[in-house]
């Protein structure tokens, strides 16, 4: 008879990975690895295809075993445990419901196979399809239902059991924008009244952002950085972070002095404090929302730098609009404005000048 290792308990619980790394040949999918998840935090991995981001979801539910290292979970070292035995849930994009099953007997399914007695079957069942707003829905069959219940479906047969982690592997990515900003809502509900610990994989930054305690981001077989939100977007240490976590402005330079960065055309731009030498090389980050467009001849604010340019091109997206910039001294900047109406937005070809605060600007590491 099958034991549960982990207690049913939906409190949350902590997971450590020690130098984990994983070779698939001589191909490394996995470079060595530290990240410890916290009690009860949603952490979101990000990233690319090839990250290593499904790489590190499947060490961690024990699918595949690590080259190197361990894994820890409230300090207990569960590397060589069997997967069914970590008390590990799962989510996935497709759902993987047994068609021919209603949806209360997809749901049961996990605790028939704890052997479960039918009527904490049937309480747990009731309660897991009432936290995810299914109550009515017992007897369909997931062909009945939308792509939006049948992930419901496919959460709640994971909560049912009260394991000790919840995974969900890009459960959002079949569904259309709309329903997907709903459930990403409703999943944020779920983690708060569940107070369990999610680990979450999407290559959908804005739902990273939009969802998280805190984000890895992959690349390469390696965590890129790893924080909040805000970390990732005011503060990215580098230039695929910068690139990959919302939109950005990236310009080179070389360190002149004086706080000050020069650049093509011999222009130069303040750049916030710190230890470089003069002369170091430079490439420094400015987001779109905080470049500001002015006309030719209009005054600028005091303390911002200003660089003169053409505008290229005008997108309207809604309640934004996004307008690129040839400057004179050779970049592209882009900037983000809130929408006015078509007659009141800039067009094509307009002379304009551009200026930020050296506050908006942010230097990479690399």
């Amino acid at each position: 008879m099958h034991h549960e290792i982990v207690s049913c308990s939906q409190a949350g619980h902590s997971i450590d990975l020690n130098g984990i790394s994983k070779m698939f040949g001589r191909m490394t999918a996995l470079h060595p690895t530290d990240l410890s998840v916290r009690k009860g935090e949603f952490l979101t991995l990000l990233g690319p295809s090839g990250s290593g981001k499904t790489t590190l979801l499947n060490l961690i539910a024990g699918a595949i075993a690590p080259t190197t290292g361990a894994i820890l979970l409230d300090g207990r070292d569960i590397t060589r445990m069997p997967p069914r035995d970590r008390g590990i849930g799962m989510v996935f994009q497709n759902y993987a419901l047994m068609p021919h099953m209603s949806v209360f007997e997809n749901v049961a399914y996990p605790l028939r196979a704890r052997r479960q007695s039918t009527q904490i079957i049937r309480a747990k069942v009731q309660d897991a399809l009432e936290r995810v707003g299914l109550r009515g829905f017992e007897e369909r069959k997931p062909r009945q239902l939308s792509g939006g219940q049948q992930q419901r479906v496919g959460i709640a047969r994971c909560i049912v059991y009260s394991p000790a982690i919840i995974m969900m592997d890009e459960p959002l990515g079949a569904l259309d924008k709309n329903l997907r900003e709903q459930m990403q809502a409703e999943i944020k509900r779920l983690h708060e009244a569940l107070g369990t610990t999610i680990i979450y994989v999407t290559h959908d930054q804005e739902e990273a952002l939009n969802m998280s305690d805190r984000v890895c981001l992959m690349n390469g077989g390696q965590i890129a950085q790893l924080g909040t939100p805000d970390d990732l977007y005011f503060q990215p240490r580098n230039r695929f972070v910068a690139e990959f976590v919302g939109e950005s402005n990236l310009i080179s330079g070389r360190l002149s002095g004086n706080g000050r960065m020069t650049m093509a055309g011999n222009q130069s731009v303040a750049i916030p404090g710190g230890q470089r030498p003069e002369g170091s090389e430079l490439q420094v980050m400015v987001r779109p929302e905080n470049v500001r467009i002015v006309g030719v001849g209009e005054a600028a604010v005091e303390g911002r730098d200003v660089l003169n340019g053409e505008i290229t091109m005008v997108s309207f997206i809604g309640g934004m609009t996004r307008v690129t910039v040839s400057t004179e001294n050779g970049l592209k900047i882009v900037a983000r404005t809130v929408s006015g109406r078509a007659e009141t937005r800039p067009e094509p070809g307009a002379r304009v000048q551009l200026s930020w605060l050296p506050s908006d600007l942010v230097v990479l590491d690399d």
